[in-house]
């Protein structure tokens, strides 16, 4: 039924352009999102789709707390987890910008005075513009045993964040996944090396320097430092049973606390957001138009992510799909404990799509197809109406 009300509602929108086609496309967003929170029976969830012209059409559907039936609006907030990548590597462009550094940098030379950076993998040859690519060859830390048992105990205890030097000195002593500039590995270790490149190179801190030369700018007033379990607004995220870090299935407390303290990602991420905030940052960003100075070549000066899959690729903080049935595509995807998040720009029809879950229920373990099927829906829905109603 969902499907055939989706089709019927697109027919219907064709012949309407400008806000009248915005009011049309936001009716059958919210039947879309809703026919999926019924079919895949997932707690609550947002979505936001931005238009060529900027507007920001946003709707929710479901429960931001189950419990107490509180219902999800579009101004429900969930961590955004590593869509906050673009925000660190968009930092970092900026400061290159500024003359403060640049990408070609070694990481020593702005961290090679700590006393830990000469155990790191690859300390004397990966630059600034590897860790931005995740091209310094770093080990995943949280694939690692102890790591995860560290993790687990502090959240289940739910006691303080590990602390990010702590986090990096997981994998301090460790072998090189290749020589630096040589291959691809997503880390969040390396965007925690790259916190403190920028902070050491710009002599503020990094959720100071977002906050003043990006979100404050570009009027993105529901994204925030995730750097505190209390966190206003934010929507009751929801895990499984047997989830790795031993946290109940509800994350938060009934105080409206999370149970464990999310300033352990930090520059891995670190953003509590809404669907309408990273759908509008998107825009702004794909399109050139996230800050004055020209970015977008060094933004998508990107390695492949496999020799198997050459056409995807990543950037500075953006993966980028050069070959889908859509055209070109970029973006990046989220997940922490609770919450799950997704933004996608589709070039060819200028369209920016953001959506965030609060679960990470058959998410975080690939056993549903939640995520692709209502990253192609909405996209597919998007693109139809805003093309058609371009060609009136």
């Amino acid at each position: 039924m969902t499907r055939r009300l989706l089709a019927a509602s697109v027919a219907a929108c064709l012949s309407l352009v400008g806000p009248a086609c915005a009011e049309t496309l936001e009716t059958r967003m919210q039947v879309l999102l809703d026919g999926f929170q019924q079919d895949y029976g997932f707690p609550g969830a947002t979505a936001a789709i931005a238009l060529p012209d900027g507007n920001v059409v946003s709707v929710a559907s479901g429960h931001a707390d189950r419990e107490a039936g509180t219902p999800m609006t579009p101004e429900t907030r969930m961590l955004a987890a590593s869509i906050g990548k673009t925000f660190v590597a968009m930092t970092t462009l900026l400061l290159e910008s500024d003359g403060v550094l640049a990408r070609s940098d070694l990481v020593s030379d702005h961290l090679g005075d700590r006393s830990w950076f000469s155990r790191l993998p690859n300390h004397a040859t990966m630059t600034v513009g590897d860790l931005m690519r995740h091209g310094a060859g770093l080990p995943k830390r949280v694939h690692l045993e102890r790591f995860q048992a560290e993790m687990a105990a502090r959240m289940y205890g739910g006691t303080d964040a590990i602390p990010s030097e702590d986090a990096i000195a997981f994998v301090v002593d460790a072998e090189p996944l290749f020589p630096a500039g040589e291959g691809w590995a997503y880390t969040d270790t390396g965007y925690l090396l790259l916190g403190f490149v920028i902070e050491e190179a710009s002599g503020a801190t990094y959720y100071d320097l977002v906050t003043d030369r990006f979100l404050g700018p570009l009027g993105l007033n529901a994204t925030t430092p995730s750097d505190t379990p209390a966190l206003p607004g934010l929507a009751v995220g929801y895990v499984a049973i047997d989830n790795p870090f031993g946290l109940p299935p509800r994350t938060m407390d009934e105080d409206g606390r999370l149970v464990w303290d999310p300033a352990m990602e930090w520059t891995g991420g670190g953003l509590v957001s809404t669907s309408r905030d990273l759908a509008a940052w998107g825009h702004a960003l794909f399109g050139g138009e996230a800050m004055e100075t020209p970015y977008l070549d060094r933004l998508l000066d990107s390695i492949p992510v496999s020799p198997d899959a050459p056409s995807i690729q990543y950037g500075a903080g953006v993966a980028v799909y050069a070959e889908t049935p859509r055209g070109p595509v970029l973006g990046h995807g989220g997940w922490i404990p609770g919450y799950v998040s997704s933004l996608r720009h589709y070039s060819d029809h200028g369209v920016t799509v953001a959506f965030q879950i609060n679960t990470d229920v058959g998410i975080a373990d690939d056993s549903t197809d939640l995520v692709p099927a209502l990253e192609a829906a909405l996209a597919d829905l998007a693109i139809e109406l805003t093309d058609e109603a371009g060609e009136q």
